[in-house]
């Protein structure tokens, strides 16, 4: 009976070890990624899916079918309310004013980064309403890496599925741009905003 709850006590402390040293190395290589980092699709990329196959939850918790962006390129983010990249709030809302009739932006808070988005869906609409006023839509948190995964970022990470990218988000506020077709073009890491030359050639400005 001590024998096994030792082994027991054991297997518990390894796990958390296990668990503790996955989320530092998650945590080291977003640290130290290139921010600045594009890739961008090559001319023979087949996807074996499109944007237009997911429906994922808004922040008021009603389900939205991403088929209902067709026509539209679409700049994909995994936000945070408290990273040194939430000011890219205010960037992304101003670009989503000025070019939202042909570039969407949608925004996917994720916790997966130093825990830089705890809040509730609440929570999260009230920050950014209050302090950014976006408009943009916004969706359920998600994670954009990891066994809990969403079949979104899946997809936008496996190039079995998207036709040629891996790149998971390094950290937060990274983007992924997708075509009038439904088709992932780019990945951009954090640091780039609207107005890079790479970005604006991305979305056709």
């Amino acid at each position: 009976m001590k024998k096994n709850l030792v082994f027991t006590l054991i297997g518990v402390v390894l796990v958390a070890t296990l668990t503790s040293f996955m989320s530092l190395s998650t945590l080291v290589k977003g640290i130290f990624s290139n921010k600045r980092e594009v890739a961008i699709a090559p001319a023979n990329a087949a996807p074996t899916k499109s944007l237009y196959d997911f429906t994922v939850k808004s922040l008021d918790g009603k389900p939205v079918s991403l088929s209902g962006f067709k026509g539209k390129k679409v700049v994909i983010l995994n936000v945070a309310s408290k990273c040194g990249f939430t000011p890219q709030y205010a960037d992304w809302e101003k670009f989503y004013k000025e070019h939202g009739d042909k570039v969407v932006v949608l925004g996917f808070p994720a916790n997966n980064f130093n825990s830089q988005e705890p809040g509730t869906s609440e929570e999260i609409a009230t920050f950014c309403q209050k302090n950014y006023g976006v408009t943009f839509p916004m969706f359920e948190k998600v994670d954009v890496l990891g066994a809990n995964q969403s079949p979104l970022y899946k997809w936008l990470t496996d190039k079995s599925l998207n036709g040629w990218n891996e790149k998971a988000p390094t950290w937060n506020f990274c983007k992924y741009v997708i075509n009038e077709k439904g088709e992932l073009t780019h990945f951009f890491a954090s640091k780039v905003k609207p107005e890079d030359e790479e970005f604006k050639k991305a979305v056709g400005m």
